[in-house]
């Protein structure tokens, strides 16, 4: 049984960047543009209304300084819960991911970097992961808010892998293990950072500096 595409909404106050966007995930296999705006209020509302799968969201959205995508993104996962949104922007300041990673966002790409990033990052935001560009991750690095947790060399290489978007079954090809292995690090992984999924797991990973872009396989 073939697998209904990827339901996508754009939020870009940009006609242009929009165009774009809809050209390149229009003419790729599994994705369907279902919706676009230029403003944030309306895209909450798109988003309520279609309910897609994967919002990408500019995040800085000129229509109203004070709901730029970030807080448009807390309101559209308020007002539209089954959806996943992913930043699309040309700034990839580390106050900027956190705060949209806080906002709830599942993934951060910049719009300067290859079509193959910002498509993992979809894949990976509706699969309930996170998809964060490489030259994001680099600004995370190091900069963790506490004491880290004492993670086994294994259970990092798990996290990085985690961390960019891989299944279980990838991870364990990429690491040479059994999967049900891999299922044992995260569950570990999940009891040291306190989370209880995938998503939440990242989110702690970022905020305690975990992930090494040197290292992110």
């Amino acid at each position: 049984m073939t697998r209904p595409p990827l339901r996508l909404l754009l939020v870009d106050d940009h006609a242009v960047v929009r165009a774009g966007l809809r050209a390149l995930l229009d003419g790729e296999p599994g994705f369907a543009v279902v919706g676009e705006t230029g403003d944030g209020a309306t895209g909450v509302r798109l988003a309520e209304q279609l309910r897609p799968d994967v919002t990408l969201m500019d995040l800085r959205l000129s229509d109203n300084a004070a709901a730029d995508g970030v807080e448009t993104t807390r309101r559209m996962l308020a007002a539209a819960p089954g959806t996943r949104v992913v930043i699309l922007t040309s700034y990839g300041s580390q106050h900027d991911v956190l705060r949209a990673v806080e906002a709830g966002a599942s993934g951060y790409v910049l719009k300067a970097g290859p079509p193959e990033e910002l498509l993992r990052a979809i894949r990976a935001a509706a699969a309930g992961g996170m998809g964060m560009a490489p030259e994001v991750t680099t600004h995370l690095a190091g900069r963790g808010a506490g004491p880290e947790p004492a993670l086994s060399a294994r259970e990092v290489e798990v996290l990085r892998l985690l961390a960019g978007g891989h299944s279980n079954r990838a991870i364990a090809d990429a690491l040479f293990l059994a999967e049900a292995t891999v299922k044992t690090h995260l569950i570990r992984i999940y009891r040291k950072l306190g989370t209880d999924n995938r998503v939440s797991t990242v989110k702690e990973a970022i905020r305690l500096g975990l992930i090494d872009i040197d290292t992110l396989m």
